[in-house]
């Protein structure tokens, strides 16, 4: 695709950003990359919709519960 730079910039089609709320744009010599961000790290999604189970110390003894010793 080629695009013409007016004295705005440039317009980046929205459908090759997919679903990215936030791009980095970095200037490496002769070219431009544009690098989704992502906004939500995945580690705070752990822990969210815990399972119930009838063990009450699985936090403090989660090794006998996970290696079986």
């Amino acid at each position: 695709m080629r695009s013409r730079v007016t004295y705005q910039g440039l317009l980046i089609p929205k459908a090759w950003l997919a679903d990215a709320d936030e791009v980095e744009i970095l200037r490496e010599e002769d070219r431009v990359v544009v690098v989704p961000v992502r906004t939500k790290d995945p580690i705070f999604e752990l822990g969210k919709d815990p399972i119930e189970v009838d063990v009450d110390d699985a936090s403090v003894n989660h090794d006998r519960y996970l290696y079986g010793s």
